[in-house]
């Protein structure tokens, strides 16, 4: 057997697409490839570290169509994470509307989610959902890179 031989036998077979998630409105699923914008709303840099690895190369997010992008413009799917900080509630608000139609919010964390051990800080906002509306949560402190690669996944329909 030749190198080519060995090459061939070798390699991962594609896993099916998780369902997408039941909050998505009815068509709101994106379909193929799906560009993500990320936003720290006010975290303590767990969730980030963990979406790091998410397109790392163990998770390799970007393997199922799913990219990060440095602008909301290219964005489709906005992720979040942190309590929303007083200061950052406007810019979280202006970045949402900079994207185009369709759009979709995931949370990242339960700080994101109902802000974990923040709530009812002086200089904390809110949830995530308080600002923006969210299409997808991610529960977790800090959620593991595969569910946040599982739920990026179920809104791409890869």
């Amino acid at each position: 057997m030749g190198l080519i031989g060995k090459i061939r036998g070798v390699g991962r077979v594609a896993e099916p697409a998780p369902a997408a998630p039941e909050r998505l409105p009815a068509g709101a699923g994106l379909g193929g490839s799906v560009q993500v914008r990320h936003v720290d709303a006010g975290s303590c840099n767990g969730c980030e570290i963990e979406i790091g690895q998410a397109f790392g190369p163990v998770y390799d997010g970007e393997r199922h169509g799913v990219r990060l992008v440095a602008s909301p413009r290219h964005a489709d799917v906005l992720t979040v994470t942190g309590p929303v900080t007083v200061n950052m509630a406007g810019p979280l608000r202006k970045t949402f509307e900079a994207m185009p139609q369709p759009r979709l919010v995931v949370a990242v964390g339960d700080c994101a989610r109902d802000c974990g051990m923040f709530a009812g800080g002086h200089g904390v906002h809110g949830p995530v959902g308080d600002v923006v509306p969210v299409d997808v949560q991610v529960p977790g402190c800090p959620p593991e890179p595969a569910a946040i690669v599982a739920a990026l996944r179920g809104v791409s329909g890869r």
